[in-house]
């Protein structure tokens, strides 16, 4: 198969994914929404605002036009931010071009605010007669474009369609599993990021690695208990889009969501942060829609619960910890 794949979204994780495919022999065609960043693309054969270093393939086309991104494509790739994933799946719905076979894999790792519904969900509700599947794991796009060795996993309520993506992604460099566990691997992937925020404040306030370590061993049982009631299955929880990019994600110097925290442990607002960010960190929504999920469920979360009050209240850092810390002693296989 040689079609096109449509890579949606120019930013690190897009241009990471358009230059692992390229690698492939395929044809990439790479969306951007702002033609000037495109253009910049196109002339420096670089995306040095999120990508800095990497060359991009001859086979790589970035363009600024949807329409010309999706013809004859039997792959599109959806790696926009989740707030902006709804908007550009409305507009796939009366886009000309995209392929009635076309299989959709989102790449997003977040939850939207207000429905709680996961990114799949989202473009199966707007493009229902298309094959939707997830891709997700421990892969930082600094490290998977310069093919340093990296394992995820790729969910789809179809296998044969499960089948036919791992082989187009899976690599020497990108190995590449299935799942059938769709809810469970973006529930990890959308989670994972509010802990690594929450570990980055840990680093912040230079508290040490005992700290750090109980921090993401509880963060884990968390994630395991809200992922399960939301519907995902235990034992993903437990593989690369749990466990696997909660580790990554909360110990690595590449982790945004990571930094976010950090800076936030130092005493920065969220809003100087977040101004000074060109990429987003989507830990940051997430914390709010996974906090309104916990409560509409009532499942126990205090990580996410301090988590939220740091970030949309008026708890510090500090405050928090204390929170957590005095909270009633319980045994460990016990909820919260």
């Amino acid at each position: 198969m040689n079609d096109p794949i449509a890579v949606l979204g120019a930013g690190s994780w897009g241009t990471a994914l358009a230059v692992l495919l390229a690698g492939k022999g395929r044809p990439i065609r790479l969306w951007g929404r702002d033609p000037r960043h495109v253009a910049q693309i196109e002339a420096k054969r670089e995306n040095s605002d999120y990508l800095p270093g990497v060359a991009i393939p001859a086979s790589v086309t970035p363009t600024p036009s949807l329409a010309d991104a999706l013809r004859s494509a039997g792959i599109v790739l959806v790696v926009t931010p989740s707030r902006a994933l709804r908007a550009l799946a409305e507009t796939l719905r009366t886009t000309d071009g995209l392929s009635p076979d076309a299989v959709l894999v989102s790449c997003t790792k977040g939850l939207e605010h207000g429905t709680g519904m996961r990114m799949s969900e989202i473009l199966a509700q707007n493009l229902p007669s298309k094959s939707v599947a997830v891709l997700s794991g421990p892969s930082h796009a600094e490290e998977v474009a310069r093919n340093v060795p990296a394992a995820v996993v790729l969910g789809c309520a179809d296998p044969a369609v499960a089948k036919h993506l791992q082989q187009v992604f899976n690599t020497r460099a990108f190995r590449t599993y299935t799942s059938d566990d769709v809810a469970g691997i973006e529930l990890g992937g959308a989670l994972k990021n509010i802990f690594a925020i929450a570990a980055g404040i840990c680093d912040g306030l230079e508290l040490g690695d005992n700290t750090k370590a109980a921090l993401v061993t509880r963060s884990l049982a968390e994630l395991i208990r809200l992922g399960v009631r939301l519907g995902g299955q235990r034992e993903t929880f437990q593989g690369l889009s749990g466990i696997g990019d909660l580790m990554v994600t909360c110990f690595s110097r590449h982790s945004r969501n990571r930094l976010v925290g950090e800076r936030v442990g130092r005493g920065e607002s969220l809003a100087a942060i977040s101004a000074s960010m060109k990429m987003v960190a989507e830990g940051v929504p997430t914390t709010r829609s996974a906090w309104d999920c916990a409560q509409k469920v009532g499942v126990v979360t205090p990580v996410i619960d301090q988590m939220h009050a740091i970030l949309y209240g008026q708890q510090s850092p500090k405050e928090a910890l204390n929170e957590l810390m005095l909270r009633d002693p319980k045994p460990e296989r016990e909820g919260g």
